[in-house]
Formats: structure tokens, C-alpha cells, sequence
């Protein structure tokens, strides 16, 4: 049991990497624009959204190297991915080749959302496969949160320092591909695709698995009940969409924008800009604080029941911020607002998300599944980051907060009439159940 924590922690460091990756750039915006003297459309469109881009495209692609060349493999090679990114953009002398090995290292966040949820799930026990698959959620948001630290540490240190704040990535780069390359590969993947049940059996044993030959039986069983591996096949509809749904309603919450463009709503509420930062500072912390409260609590009461608090939360907090930019009231009650939004948000989807997708699809099409899980999130995500500045411009921001509430009461009804729990099954009881 040990060595299948430490394996799953190992994995989840791509986790911080993403977070990392993400959030670093902030602070090489306004130096590198400065720099290459580029126009506000290039800047933002192709400079500063390459990485957003590559993460649309891995997620997209990402099964396919999760599924021909396995999961370690695919998870070494998104170290190299971050490890190139971060060295090149540090050393890039134009904006295009800034670009370029940016987008490299959204390649590495979109594949890692497929690789490591499948990888982890595959070689979790199913009484703590949840919260070991939402530690990679909480590496993520430690991973924005380090970044926003190092950012602010090293600002100063050069003339050029943000080629040191991207540059510093290489370090957690370079642990976590040396770490990663003594993983052992996914047992469930090679008696799927390699058909070699000594080395799976090999494997179980060496993580120290329990009921391993019940565990093999019933791969093997999921095998021959699900032969194809196309994911338009009528038995993987519902998988499909609960997939899809849940994936659309994370986005539809706002949490992007609100991540984004947090110091803009803030002003909007009122707020100066020390006490815009300040509060933009506050969501990062009540973020990881929630996180760890909903990867706590994920295998005791489950994925539905986190999903209910959280939506409830959305709901509330929503309909609070609507209310307060609707007569004008802001400052520090739209503040307190955007908290229990974050904090509904870490510990209902954001714990959740990764863990689901992960469990409902069958072991033949699983890395498929969740390539469209996570590509349904960032193609929302994309859209949303890019749309918002001409949004807000069209629409008051009552009206935006509005249409968030009104899509998380969807949600509400999406988790009460069609999302399954899947606390304590395995993966192939799930999968089962589904598809049938």
C-alpha cells in the first residue's frame, strides 16, 4: 500500500508542473511585451495563449500516447515536454520561439490531465483511488501557488527576470522525470494492450495490491466485454456524456474567470489595487485550503455528495455576487462572495473532476474517455479566457454572474438526476454498470 501512495504521489509532481507552468507566465506579461514591442492582439493571442493552445491539443491527442506507448512512458515524456519548455522560453530571443516552446509545455499540462488520473486510478485500491487521484488536483493548485511565490521572490534579481521565473521550472522538471522513470508501468495497461499477465501480476505485487488475482480476473473479464475500442460505440454513450457534462459545468461555474481575472472583478467591485492584489492572493490560499478539505473527504462521503455541497456553494455565492454588482454593493462583501465560491468550487468539482472522469470509462477506452473529459474542459476554458474581456465589455457584470448562477443550477440538477456515485467500486464495477 505504501509504495502504491508514494507511486501516486510521484506522478501527481506533474500536477505542480501544471500549475506551475500555468500560472509563471503572469510574471513575464507585461516584460516580454515591453521587450519584443508586440501589439496587444499578438501579445495575447499568440504569445501569451501558446501554452493554452498546446493544453487544448494534448488533451485532444493525449490518448494516443497513453495508449500505444503506455502510461509510463507518456508520463516520462511529459517531463522532457516541461523540461524543454522551461529551459527554451527562458532563453528564447523572439517572440516566436517563446511561443513555440510555450505551446510545448501546454502540450505537457494537456496530456499529463489524461496520463496521470488513468495512471493513478489504475494502481489505486478503490477505498482511497479518490483521494489519491485528487492529489492531483491539489498539486496543481500548490503549483500556482508556488509560482505566484517565486514570481514575487525573483522579480528584481536580473535586469531580465522573467527569463529566470520560467527557467526556475526546470528544477521540479528535472526531479520529477528522474523520479518518474523508475515507475513501474500501469498493470492494467499491460494486460490490456500487451496481453502479459506475468509482468502485470509482477507489478501488483511489487505495489503490494490487494486481492490480485480477483483483480486480474476481472480486468480480463472487462476486457472481453469491452473488445472495441472506438468510443462512439452505443454502450460508452453514458460514460461519454457524464464525461462531457461534467467537464462543460466546470467551466460554466466561472472559475476560470474568476482565477483569470480576478483583480478586474475586484476592481469592479470597488476595490484598490493593493487590496485587489491582496484578495486575488486570498483565493489562491482559500483555494489549496478547500482542496485539501474535499481530497479528505472524497472517499468518506463521495464524489455525488461533494459534487451536491459544491454546487450549492456555486449557487449561493453566484446568486450573491449577481445581487451585490445588481445594486452596486461591493468591496469586501463581493470579496467574502468570491471566497465561497473558490471554496465550493476546491472542494466540489475541483476534487472531483479528475477523480470521476478517470473511473467511469472501461479499461479499453479510458485514456479515450478522458481525453474527452479533459479536452471538453479546456476547449471551454479557452473559449472562456478569450471571450470574457469582449463579454464584460457587452454585458454588465451582474448579467455574467447571472448566467454562471443559471448554469450551476443545471449542475444541481445534473449531479441529482444523472451523475453515479463511485466511492468504494472498482474500476471495472464501474465501467460495468455504466455501460450496461
Amino acid at each position: 500500500m505504501n509504495r502504491i501512495v508514494y507511486w501516486s504521489f510521484t506522478v501527481a509532481i506533474a500536477g505542480f508542473l501544471f500549475g506551475f507552468d500555468t500560472a509563471v507566465i503572469s510574471g513575464a506579461d507585461q516584460s516580454i511585451q515591453s521587450l519584443w514591442q508586440t501589439t496587444p492582439l499578438f501579445h495575447g493571442l499568440f504569445v501569451m495563449s501558446s501554452a493554452l493552445w498546446g493544453t487544448v491539443i494534448g488533451a485532444l491527442l493525449g490518448n494516443w500516447p497513453c495508449d500505444r506507448l503506455g502510461r509510463k512512458k507518456t508520463l516520462v515524456l511529459i517531463g522532457v515536454l516541461y523540461l524543454l519548455s522551461a529551459i527554451g522560453s527562458a532563453l528564447a530571443a523572439d517572440p516566436y520561439t517563446f511561443a513555440i516552446l510555450r505551446f510545448i509545455g501546454g502540450l505537457g499540462v494537456g496530456v499529463s490531465s489524461i496520463a496521470v488520473p488513468a495512471y493513478i486510478s489504475e494502481i489505486a485500491p478503490a477505498k482511497i483511488r479518490g483521494r489519491l487521484v485528487a492529489t492531483y488536483q491539489f498539486q496543481i493548485v500548490f503549483g500556482i501557488l508556488v509560482a505566484f511565490l517565486s514570481n514575487y521572490l525573483l522579480s528584481g534579481i536580473i535586469t531580465e527576470d522573467w527569463r529566470v521565473m520560467l527557467g526556475v521550472e526546470a528544477l521540479p522538471a528535472l526531479v520529477y522525470f528522474l523520479m518518474v522513470l523508475k515507475a513501474p508501468e500501469s498493470p492494467r495497461w499491460l494486460l490490456l494492450h500487451k496481453d502479459d499477465e506475468k509482468e502485470a501480476r509482477r507489478v501488483f505485487q511489487m505495489l503490494q495490491s490487494d486481492d490480485i488475482e480477483q483483480t486480474i480476473r476481472a480486468v480480463k473479464n472487462d476486457k472481453t466485454q469491452h473488445k472495441s475500442e472506438s468510443l462512439f460505440k452505443a454502450e460508452y454513450h453514458l460514460p461519454a456524456l457524464l464525461a462531457f457534462m461534467i467537464a462543460a459545468f466546470n467551466q460554466l461555474s466561472g472559475i476560470n474567470f474568476i482565477i483569470y481575472y480576478a483583480p478586474r472583478v475586484f476592481d469592479m467591485a470597488g476595490m484598490d489595487g493593493s487590496a485587489a492584489l491582496l484578495s486575488t492572493a486570498g483565493v489562491g490560499l482559500v483555494n489549496l485550503v478547500f482542496t485539501m478539505v474535499g481530497l479528505s473527504l472524497i472517499d468518506r462521503i463521495g464524489r455525488k455528495s461533494l459534487m451536491y455541497v459544491g454546487s450549492i456553494g456555486y449557487i449561493v455565492s453566484l446568486a450573491t455576487v449577481t445581487w451585490a454588482f445588481s445594486y452596486q454593493i461591493g468591496g469586501a462583501f463581493v470579496v467574502g462572495a468570491v471566497f465561497v465560491f473558490i471554496a465550493a468550487h476546491a472542494v466540489g468539482q475541483g476534487a472531483v473532476i479528475w477523480v470521476f472522469i478517470a473511473e467511469i470509462f472501461p479499461n479499453a477506452v479510458r485514456s479515450k474517455g478522458q481525453s474527452l473529459g479533459s479536452g471538453t474542459h479546456w476547449v471551454f476554458a479557452a473559449l472562456i479566457t478569450l471571450l470574457m474581456p469582449q463579454v464584460l465589455s457587452s454585458f454588465s457584470a451582474a448579467q455574467v454572474f447571472g448566467f454562471f448562477t443559471f448554469a450551476m443550477f443545471l449542475q444541481l440538477l445534473f449531479v441529482r438526476f444523472m451523475m453515479p456515485e463511485t466511492k468504494g467500486k472498482t474500476l471495472e464495477d464501474v465501467s460495468s454498470a455504466l455501460s450496461n
